[in-house]
């Protein structure tokens, strides 16, 4: 467990708190996110939502990057800065955020089909994609290991045919955005560290 940071009772209530924040305007986000709107109009409505609730934006100047939103659209992985192309109806949209309250950190993304309406395979990659998250979730309990998390979204993904971009992990997360340990997308159940109480892992769909 060397270098994992285990969260105290008052660490897990204040992130509890930033978690319900940073899901509130997610889902503000995602119901901005129709056609003709811009990632760009999305990052500026983010602006006023962290004001409106008082907390501050966990991406904004890590490692200088320049905005709260990372906003990846279609073939964009993660990581992709807002812009001022309109999106278009069955884009694939990942809005990913951060919430830093009272010094601690908590990071989620939300998976949007732009309108609501795609091409068949375009909602099956989207839906495999988040039934995957859920997959790894359901073994983020005391006894278990990150290698089942791993291993479970690996055993989601596989079967459809998807490839797993491996040079891209999930994380631990609290007083920093990226805490140990890395959580792989593909691995052997069984391996790794062991899962505690007072482990912190933030959750993303792609």
């Amino acid at each position: 467990m060397s270098g994992i940071s285990l969260k105290n009772s008052r660490e897990i209530e204040s992130m509890r708190k930033g978690g319900k924040i940073l899901g509130e305007i997610l889902s503000a986000l995602e119901a901005k996110a129709v056609p003709g709107a811009t990632t760009m109009d999305l990052e500026r409505a983010a602006e006023k939502l962290f004001d409106e609730y008082g907390v501050q934006p966990g991406f904004k100047g890590y490692h200088g990057y320049p905005y709260i939103l990372c906003t990846s659209v279609n073939d964009q992985v993660v990581h992709a800065f807002p812009s001022n192309v309109p999106l278009q109806k069955g884009d694939i949209l990942s809005i990913d955020c951060g919430v830093i309250l009272d010094g601690l950190n908590t990071d989620s993304a939300v998976a949007v089909i732009v309108g609501g309406e795609a091409a068949p395979e375009i909602k099956k990659f989207v839906d495999t994609s988040v039934q995957a998250l859920w997959a790894g979730i359901k073994q983020v309990k005391p006894g278990n290991r990150v290698g089942d998390i791993s291993n479970a979204i690996q055993q989601r993904v596989k079967p459809h045919g998807y490839g797993i971009v491996e040079e891209l992990t999930g994380h631990g997360i609290g007083y920093k955005l990226h805490e140990e340990p890395h959580v792989y997308n593909f691995g052997k159940a069984g391996k790794g560290p062991a899962l505690k109480p007072g482990m912190t892992l933030p959750s993303n769909p792609f």
